[in-house]
């Protein structure tokens, strides 16, 4: 039944479902997995880099930083998906932004640039001879009405405000994950340790390493009034992976030993 209604991205099911929206969906529940949290003084993100080759660059642009995006001074993102279609979508928000500032003479408020993008992403599940984009984004970001925040948006154009989400692959174990160790006063130091955790317990690697893994975070520099976004570089993850790996080892002779 469902291959009669497919083909075309504007076509009802007789169930009222749209088929190609949720194939794209079905495309970022097979990508590398990317989480966030948003914590009481900032928001964290993680994501899965999945290296194709032991020839690729890990210095080159698009390999160094294949996840993690910056989107204004105060808005940052991580994507799961088709990382060509991240790209069109990155240099619609990034122009969004650009032209409040320009008009406003002030930033973007962090849903509005949100709600655009969703905008543009819901008209290629509408029109036809369009495909939706096959990416999903979290969006963490801060501004002067409603303080640190983190969004989801999906290929449909729906997106939601959240305390904890996952995206990409093994999402729904990193939800539980989160559902059990989040609480609602978390820093950014424990949600940086909770969300490699997570990361640790969903990703298909035995052992967690700075290529693997990319580490970013949002947060607010009281002294100067300004926002940061900062990536982790290797030197600064190691460490962290280094103790979450111990960990694990600890836990695998326990479990031997028992």
């Amino acid at each position: 039944m469902a291959r009669r209604y497919d083909s075309r991205t504007t076509i009802f099911s007789p169930e009222g479902r749209l088929y190609q929206v949720e194939y794209a969906m079905e495309a970022i529940g097979n990508a590398g997995s990317a989480v966030g949290i948003l914590a009481k003084d900032g928001v964290v993100l993680a994501a899965e880099k999945r290296i194709t080759s032991k020839l690729l660059d890990t210095n080159a642009v698009g390999v160094r930083r294949e996840k993690m995006y910056k989107l204004d001074g105060h808005v940052a993102c991580a994507v799961a998906g088709i990382t060509a279609d991240a790209n069109i979508l990155i240099n619609t928000c990034r122009l969004a932004a650009q032209r409040y500032t320009f008009a406003y003479q002030e930033p973007i408020p962090v849903e509005q640039l949100v709600r655009t993008l969703c905008d543009n992403k819901q008209g290629y599940t509408q029109y036809g001879g369009l495909r939706p984009f096959g990416v999903s984004l979290l969006y963490a970001g801060w501004d002067v009405t409603n303080g640190f925040q983190l969004y989801q948006s999906d290929p449909s154009g729906n997106y939601g405000g959240w305390k904890a989400t996952a995206i990409g692959a093994n999402s729904q174990g990193a939800q539980n994950i989160l559902k059990q160790d989040f609480k609602d006063e978390i820093t950014l130091e424990e949600a940086v340790k909770l969300i490699i955790k997570v990361l640790s317990k969903t990703m298909d690697s035995t052992t967690l390493s700075p290529e693997k893994i990319e580490l970013s975070t949002v947060r607010r520099d009281e002294d100067n009034d300004e926002v940061m976004f900062h990536i982790f570089e290797d030197a600064e993850l190691k460490p962290l992976l280094d103790a979450v790996n111990d960990e694990r080892e600890k836990e695998k002779e326990k479990e031997n030993e028992g």
